[in-house]
């Protein structure tokens, strides 16, 4: 039985070009038979097989299955890499023909790991010099294999960073003896294999366990049930992907088109990346025949999960505007379908090209500039575009070379990136916009921890093109205080840019003070009336974990704070008013009262309070926050960040908190203003507390003369280290 297992532990191509030496003494004892029919000689070779029992079958099975399905880049020595030259494609089950002396051939020979447009064929001394420097020195050994370096076609490129949807490019790989993985790097390999020692797992025993495939787990969110593949938060290791951590951005997504499907009836909403198709099957179970859903993805696995995943919520699938008849056997008898879904299988670019949309969705791998261009190529006049960006480490200033790439913008670290991120996604969506003749209106902005979402209204019209291109400015930062503003209009250039900044670092402070961040948007990035709407559906629809997130949006729009919010009158909310374009809605609800009492009022109070109240068109939020922390004074304690918003209000200025920081304040003061503020309630940490006359004694003036105090004690340590 050794001998046999040692036998079997072969390569393929080894025990192919020895079969003609396996196969010599068979003959022999059948001419003996022939010559000198002895029945003795006859039973002799039959005890064997009838005394070996069935489980020696199976386990002698197992490496003879693993060694059909072992890759051509896995050999024991270089000669048999070099015998695999010799074997055209699709003939290595035929090499019986193969011997020595077609190694010392002069006809030219192609490498068997490289295709043909990497490696030209050659004569077989380059074929072998290449086969030992670029495959067999980088090999990985395990158990008496190498596995080599392929460059073959086996392992495409996933998407990455730039947002594409396939690559042609072939990445160089290796692969696993044990479990036939695809991993590029070799330290990455050999911590591969190191990973399956461990764990006592050889060829034999990983295939014996990887025949029972792990089944596909159901999850549900908002009622929905979604089938989704193993490793299914990795989005390196599926192809269907689907992150738990952005419900909240489904969510949002949900009520921005269930305020949307109030205005007009019936609407063509696009789902551009499907993967798991979880959030157009969201919008077609709770909206019902008030939207039209089409779900596309490039992959054929993903297509596939998600017209599993309709059946699993009893919608039918279209394809390719034909009706899929195996959804109507899934039903159950009794039972109807909840909607229609039409599943595509193409570039999302080529799609919108294709056809109009009333709501487009994009949410890519990284970032969505190479599909905007598209998305508002054939948009319909007043439809929506939601763009959801995750390359957050060039949005947040992490890597600054890669937001100048995609975005052409030129961005650096500051206490409000958040903000600027928001920003920058919506000045490249306006530029795209403008250059199909078509301008936006900003419903929200919303940057949390792991996506920027930027929702927009299409407004169609050179007009309004040219309105949306003229809030794009650049924004002067000041890097000492990190005061900010947004430079003034026109083509004439200032002879001194520090002069807008409301900061006097550039006189006080050597060198160059400032810097030029930008191109950005500069105009609101909310609009009150769609997110008192918006507010309203996530009660109907009872999500409650947004409403909280949609709320602080409402007071960020209106820059109040929240104790303020109760005592402002309420609006009309049977007309909303959006950028001049007054929009009707089907359901007459105050969504004002919803933030204040929680319930709905009756439709008589409702039209007395609409005859009295006019359209409340509120004036833009001041951009950008202040950070709390950022601007607190050493050796003071600060107030509290409700009493301080009230201090600032107070002192007539607009105030409110904002979701792009929990310690931040939005507010149309000035830094010196705020910090003055900010000394004047804040008591010092080392007297336990003072008379609140002599703290609020304190002015400008003592927060300039510490400024140049400060300025001072640094200019005299600069003028101790030149001595």
């Amino acid at each position: 039985m050794e001998n046999m297992a040692e036998e079997e532990l072969l390569p393929l191509e080894k025990e192919e070009v020895e079969v003609a030496q396996v196969q010599v003494p068979t003959p022999a004892p059948a001419s003996a038979v022939d010559s000198a029919p002895t029945p003795a000689a006859a039973p002799a070779p039959t005890p064997a097989p009838a005394q070996a029992p069935a489980l020696s079958q199976s386990l002698a099975s197992a490496p003879e299955e693993a060694e059909s399905k072992r890759h051509i880049s896995i050999q024991r020595q270089l000669a048999d890499l070099e015998k695999l030259a010799f074997v055209t494609e699709g003939d290595f089950d035929s090499a019986t023909s193969l011997n020595s002396d077609n190694l010392d051939a002069g006809n030219k020979q192609v490498c068997p790991l490289c295709p043909k447009e990497k490696f030209r064929a050659c004569n077989s001394h380059k074929l072998r010099r290449h086969l030992q420097n670029l495959h067999w020195k980088v090999s990985v050994e395990f158990e008496g294999y190498r596995m080599c370096i392929c460059h073959l076609p086996c392992r495409p490129v996933k998407p990455n960073i730039i947002g594409e949807q396939i690559s042609n490019k072939m990445g160089a790989h290796y692969h696993c003896i044990i479990c036939s993985a695809t991993i590029t790097r070799r330290t990455d390999m050999l911590g591969h294999v190191r990973r399956h020692v461990n764990k006592g797992e050889s060829k034999s025993k990983y295939i014996a366990a990887s025949t029972a495939k792990p089944s596909k787990e159901i999850l549900k969110e908002t009622d929905t049930d979604v089938q989704v593949c193993p490793n299914y938060s990795v989005p390196q290791k599926t192809d269907s992907y689907f992150n738990p951590k952005m419900k909240l951005n489904r969510q949002l997504i949900f009520c921005t088109l269930a305020a949307l499907a109030e205005e007009r009836k019936p609407l063509e909403c696009l789902d551009a990346f499907g993967a798991t198709g979880i959030m157009g099957l969201q919008w077609a179970k709770h909206l019902g025949n008030a939207v039209k859903v089409t779900i596309n993805d490039l992959n054929e696995n993903s297509v596939t999960l998600i017209q599993e995943n309709c059946h699993l919520n009893k919608l039918k699938v279209v394809v390719d505007s034909k009706e899929n008849e195996k959804s109507d056997d899934i039903l159950e008898e009794g039972e109807e379908s909840l909607g229609n879904i039409k599943v595509t299988k193409m570039d999302a670019n080529v799609l919108m090209h294709l056809r109009s949309f009333d709501f487009i969705h994009l949410d890519p791998f990284g970032t969505s500039v190479n599909y905007l261009d598209s998305a508002f190529r054939n948009i319909r006049n007043l439809g929506i575009v939601s763009v959801t960006s995750t390359d957050i480490s060039s949005l947040y200033a992490k890597a600054q070379h890669v937001a100048r790439r995609h975005y052409g913008c030129n961005i650096v670290r500051t206490e409000y990136y958040k903000e600027l991120a928001a920003r920058i996604v919506v000045a490249a969506v306006a530029r795209a916009a403008a250059r199909c003749n078509k301008g936006i209106e900003v419903l929200f902005a919303v940057a949390l921890e792991h996506f920027v979402l930027v929702v927009v209204r299409v407004l169609r019209g050179p007009t309004s093109a040219d309105e949306t291109a003229k809030k794009i400015q650049y924004l002067i930062h000041c890097q000492w205080c990190e005061e900010r503003i947004f430079q003034k209009d026109g083509n004439m250039v200032e002879e001194n840019p520090y002069r807008q900044l409301p900061c006097n670092c550039h006189g006080s402070m050597p060198g160059k003070t400032a810097i030029e961040l930008g191109p950005l948007w500069s105009s609101s990035l909310f609009n009150t009336g769609f997110l008192k709407r918006m507010l309203c559906e996530s009660l109907h629809h009872g999500l409650d974990d947004i409403q909280t997130l949609i709320k602080t949006l409402i007071f960020e729009s209106e820059c109040t704070p929240q104790s303020q919010f109760s005592s402002q009158a309420p609006s009309n909310i049977g007309k909303q008013e959006e950028n001049g374009v007054v929009i009707k809605t089907t359901d007459d609800i105050t969504t004002d009262h919803y933030i204040t009492q929680g319930k709905r009022k009756s439709n008589e109070m409702i039209t007395s309070l609409a005859k009295k109240q006019k359209t409340d068109v509120s004036t833009e939020h001041p951009p950008f926050y202040y950070n709390i922390h950022r601007h607190s004074i050493k050796g003071m304690n600060m107030p509290k960040l409700k009493k301080f918003l009230c201090y600032l209000s107070q002192a007539g200025f607009r105030v409110s908190r904002t979701h792009f920081d929990p310690m931040g304040v939005r507010t149309d003061a000035p830094l010196i203003q705020f910090k003055s503020v900010l000394l004047k309630y804040s008591t010092p940490t080392y007297t336990g507390g003072q008379s609140e006359g002599h703290i609020q004694s304190a002015s400008e003036d003592t927060l300039t003369e510490r400024v140049e105090m400060s300025v001072n004690d640094k200019a005299e340590a600069s003028d101790c280290r030149r001595w």
